[in-house]
């Protein structure tokens, strides 16, 4: 018997309102040592993530670790986005061990969790494997994501994906959320992004509506 295609979207694609997003250590002292990825673009797709989960109203946890005393402040790029959140800070190191975001992520109350943060082996595996093992689902984003070395870095996403675990890249989470041009609602928005964090896609779409006055949502 043939398989009967259906046009409707897989369950396992990430939308506004199925997930909650993580955003964990984003800060100084943890980028100073952060070198599997340049630091400009570390915080450019910080930046595109955290503009898109606000952007799509995605329930979102800011979460730092010592900021006072060690870390430092979480990057302007996702504050700024978050303006006047509260940002949950910790002494553990695996940020599933602290009840005070644990509290929040049971508020929101989203089975399927996405993560993204320094370091990667660190600050990223012990929340993701612990979360896991809890029954959620969990997302990664990797281009989002850092570590002292591409060794730590490949090796943590591995160790999580083995667990489970989904790798996305920063883009692919807004254009995810998105899906569909002809969304004109929030159109503006997806391409206003994309044209200040989004790298050369970015500069295409600059070109294409300047050049010709182009627009993804029509045929």
């Amino acid at each position: 018997m043939s398989i009967k295609a259906t046009p409707t979207p897989a369950k396992t694609l990430l939308d506004p309102g199925n997930h909650a997003l993580v955003l964990i250590d984003f800060q100084s002292q943890m980028a100073f040592a952060t070198k599997s990825i340049a630091p400009e673009l570390l915080r450019n797709n910080a930046a595109l993530v955290a503009n898109g989960a606000a952007g799509f109203n995605v329930p979102t946890i800011l979460t730092t670790v010592a900021e006072k005393s060690f870390s430092g402040p979480m990057f302007d790029e996702i504050t700024d986005a978050f303006p006047g959140q509260a940002l949950l800070d910790r002494t553990s190191m695996n940020t599933w061990e602290d009840a005070a975001v644990i509290d929040e992520v049971n508020r929101i109350g989203k089975d399927r969790i996405v993560f993204a943060g320094l370091w990667t082996s660190v600050c990223i595996v012990g929340p993701v494997l612990s979360a896991l093992e809890q029954g959620f689902e969990a997302y990664v984003i990797t281009d989002a994501s850092g570590d002292i070395s591409e060794e730590a870095h490949e090796r943590a996403v591995e160790r999580m994906t083995q667990a489970g675990a989904k790798p996305i890249t920063s883009l692919q989470y807004l254009l995810e959320l998105q899906r569909d041009w002809a969304r004109a609602e929030t159109y503006d928005l997806t391409t206003g992004i994309a044209r200040k964090w989004g790298g050369g896609y970015g500069l295409g779409i600059t070109y294409a509506k300047a050049m010709f006055g182009a627009s993804e949502g029509g045929h």
